[in-house]
């Protein structure tokens, strides 16, 4: 018979986790990314992660799960890059006197960003749904005979985006107001 498992910490085995796992998990990322304030940023928010998860869990493979928290969120830095070039070259191509200030490229950005969040949480083929429409303005059958769904499939992908989108907008206009409020 095995001796029975200790009683279950959750903050201990994070506080365990990040001290035998952290020096790893940071060389990886500088080695990835050769920034080491991005290395540590993405390092330090990969441990934020398991230590607010909703449910904690028993971890049996610590790298492989923290490499893949880590991986996700390359992946969202990486889109977030993406977003932010693509943004600022349509901004290159448009003429001085049209381009924005400072203040509303900021605004820009972060609702682009907020999209993308948005986006996020859906399912792959949803979010290639809302992709093809608005960025490469294809219509919904064109969509539908490209991803291989159906007509309504495509509409009901764009109804929860745009309803996701218009969530996220009304999150971050109420934070908005908020920060004016006590600022």
């Amino acid at each position: 018979m095995s001796p029975p498992h200790p009683p279950f910490d959750p903050m201990q085995q994070a506080q365990q986790l990040f001290a035998g796992h952290h020096p790893w998990l940071l060389s990886r990322l500088k080695a990835r990314l050769r920034n080491t304030a991005e290395a540590q940023d993405v390092a330090s928010e990969t441990f934020l992660r398991v230590v607010a998860a909703p449910q904690p869990m028993r971890i049996d493979e610590p790298r492989a799960f923290l490499t893949t928290i880590a991986q996700r969120l390359l992946f969202t830095l990486w889109r977030r890059r993406e977003l932010e070039r693509a943004y600022l070259e349509a901004l290159a191509q448009r003429q001085d006197e049209l381009a924005p200030s400072p203040e509303e490229r900021a605004l820009l950005l972060e609702t682009l960003e907020t999209i993308a969040q948005a986006l996020e949480g859906l399912p792959l083929k949803a979010r290639q749904t809302f992709l093809l429409s608005q960025l490469d303005g294809l219509t919904y059958h064109a969509i539908a005979e490209q991803l291989g769904i159906s007509h309504s499939t495509v509409r009901r992908h764009m109804t929860e985006a745009f309803r996701r989108i218009a969530i996220a907008q009304l999150q971050q206009q109420a934070g908005v107001l908020r920060a004016a409020r006590h600022g």
